[in-house]
């Protein structure tokens, strides 16, 4: 099969998936977009290593993952005022969402990002531990520490939350 027929059937299949995961990564839609075309740049130039077609998926977001590091690497972000800024969770709610819902995303989104990574690949991705440790480049057991401490601190926050409600 030739080259650019064989990429197309790899990226068609996942590319709303990769486009989430870079918008989750970046918070700004245009940066996802352009994360998202400098990655399969990448796997383009480099499909050549890939061994098997059903890793293309982690594959694919473990480039996105290192194309959004080299983006911050060239980057000198300008200091900013945070008490300013309107926060990105905005990006991924909807004005309707059920309020449960919303206390949740909060929620995950006031986790450490080393926290957050997994929990946002595994839930709302639906990716296994295994295919998150590819990702991101760190041990299965260093997942599954990282998923179990997430939700630890998801549920007292949500917990202490809801005493506070209560009262």
């Amino acid at each position: 099969m030739p080259k650019h027929f064989q990429f197309e059937a790899l990226v068609r299949s996942v590319l709303p998936e990769l486009h989430s995961y870079a918008l989750w990564l970046s918070r700004d839609p245009h940066l996802a977009e352009d994360l998202v075309q400098e990655s399969l740049l990448r796997a383009w130039r480099s499909l050549h290593t890939l061994r098997e077609a059903g890793a293309a998926k982690s594959w694919l977001m473990m480039i996105i993952r290192r194309e959004h590091a080299r983006y911050y690497e060239r980057q000198r972000p300008v200091p900013m005022d945070i008490q300013a800024v309107d926060f990105p969770e905005a990006l991924l709610t909807h004005r309707d969402e059920d309020p449960e819902i919303a206390e949740l995303r909060r929620a995950i989104f006031e986790l450490a990002q080393d926290y957050r990574e997994p929990l946002v690949l595994q839930v709302l991705l639906g990716y296994s531990t295994k295919e998150i440790a590819e990702i991101m480049d760190v041990s299965q057991g260093a997942v599954l520490t990282r998923l179990f401490r997430a939700r630890k601190q998801l549920q007292k926050k949500l917990a202490t939350e809801d005493e506070i409600a209560q009262k």
